[in-house]
């Protein structure tokens, strides 16, 4: 059914356990290569040396190693078990509970083959799935990720460790571990659907609970969805237009609405719904949920300053578009990417094709003076030539006037350091002049 790809040599009396025999029976070569072998140490040691990767100890007591080789490729070692059908039937689901001798044969205790045939992902025990909760995410990034039907009784059985896990009878899991899985299902392009199975199963609460405060806040206006539905649209728009979003960019397009369910008002002159200041307060919101899941500093700070400039208004000239590009720099182009997935998410009364037309106008304005000046160029004065020149101290005043040079800069008014300085010059007469 599948053509396979080769595979690397086998440890000596080793064995392909796992989600790698599963990706090699389903046609797909495996990144990531789970070993069984009697003596981990020495296998990883030995493939180390051959593939020219670095072998370490993942756990010594344990006997776990793993081998980075060259292209991104990873090996990890464990001791054959005792009783290989009792070690795979403790497995999560049957299409990981295979192994794959070295003369390709398959050991199958609970049916994995024809689950992968059918391309349906079915429990092996509901024990199993209660013994470790983080199954019960998994079974989404796998139903997502590998394309697979969930089985019904699986279903139903994720759906009660969910229940268990929100009434305490079950502990959750640790938070990096609930990363890890959604990291996994964000990168997928059809992460919008896992997002939406997660929350269809009672996983988004135990995880993005802030997430779940716009399911059925009706917005109007330019949105035809809910602001928990919109999110969730628009993930599905960046994904489909940027692929190669990165994974702030993705957790700030899918959150760049969290903040209005808490700053949701009324307008007392139209009548309007409002969210007068989401974009603040959804910024401390990405940031604390992200922070909750262990994400790396870097990715929650980006994401939660994107989520703060994504109603930065775009501008209706070349010079604004300039303007635009100096003040917000290191957020392109993907902020641009945040708005416009955020606008090809909305389809409300208000939106029309003469709007859209209008909006992407606007992007393209920005893309071009991004082109124009995709570095910011450098400076013409010094902190010292501005103390010297406005006969200032060191201090707030000195920033603001470098401030200024650098906008003047980015706009073409200034070019020279003689312009620089006439520019500031003018600028305090202008300021000392009597009002």
């Amino acid at each position: 059914m599948f053509r396979r790809p080769p595979l690397p040599p086998f440890p000596e009396g080793g064995l392909l356990v796992g989600g790698a025999a599963r990706d090699w029976l389903r046609g797909a070569a495996p990144h990531d290569y789970d070993w069984a072998v009697l003596d981990p140490a020495e296998a990883a040691r030995t493939l180390a040396a051959k593939a020219g990767g670095s072998a370490f100890a993942l756990d010594e007591e344990r006997g776990y190693w793993r081998v980075h080789a060259p292209g991104g490729v990873q090996h990890d070692f464990v001791p054959l078990p005792g009783d290989l059908t009792d070690d795979l039937l403790r497995r999560d689901f049957t299409v990981n509970a295979l192994a794959l001798t070295s003369e390709r044969r398959v050991v199958d205790p609970s049916g994995g083959q024809a689950d992968l045939r059918a391309r349906r992902l079915r429990m092996v025990s509901e024990a199993n799935l209660r013994a470790d909760p983080l199954r019960a995410w998994r079974a989404v990034r796998f139903g997502v990720t590998l394309g697979f039907r969930l089985e019904a009784s699986t279903e139903a059985a994720v759906r009660r460790v969910a229940d268990a896990l929100a009434a305490g009878t079950l502990l959750l899991p640790a938070a990096e571990r609930v990363r890890d899985e959604l990291e996994a299902l964000l990168s997928h392009p059809d992460a919008a659907r896992g997002i939406l199975r997660l929350e269809d199963l009672g996983l988004l609460a135990l995880t993005l609970p802030e997430l779940r405060e716009g399911i059925g806040m009706v917005q109007g206006g330019f949105h035809h969805l809910d602001v928990f539905h919109h999110g969730v649209e628009a993930l599905h728009q960046l994904l489909a237009r940027f692929p190669d979003a990165d994974p702030a960019l993705r957790w700030a397009t899918l959150l760049h609405d969290v903040g209005k369910p808490r700053t949701r008002g009324t307008n007392p002159r139209s009548g309007r719904t409002t969210f007068y200041g989401h974009d603040r307060v959804g910024a401390e919101l990405a940031r604390e949920m992200l922070t909750r899941l262990r994400l790396p500093s870097a990715t929650v700070d980006r994401a939660g300053t994107l989520v703060r400039a994504h109603m930065a208004q775009l501008p209706a000239n070349e010079r604004e578009a300039r303007r635009f590009v100096h003040r917000r720099r290191p957020l392109l182009p993907d902020l641009l990417r945040l708005m416009l997935a955020d606008r090809e998410a909305s389809r409300g009364p208000d939106s029309h094709p003469a709007i859209r037309h209008a909006y992407m106008r606007a992007i393209d304005r920005v893309l071009a003076a991004l082109e124009e000046q995709p570095q910011a160029p450098r400076p013409l004065l010094t902190g010292e030539d501005v103390m010297v020149l406005l006969d200032l101290s060191p201090g707030p005043a000195v920033g603001e006037a470098l401030r200024a040079v650098a906008e003047a800069q980015a706009l073409g008014e200034v070019r020279t350091p003689e312009e620089a300085r006439a520019f500031l010059q003018a600028q305090r007469a202008e300021d000392s002049a009597p009002r």
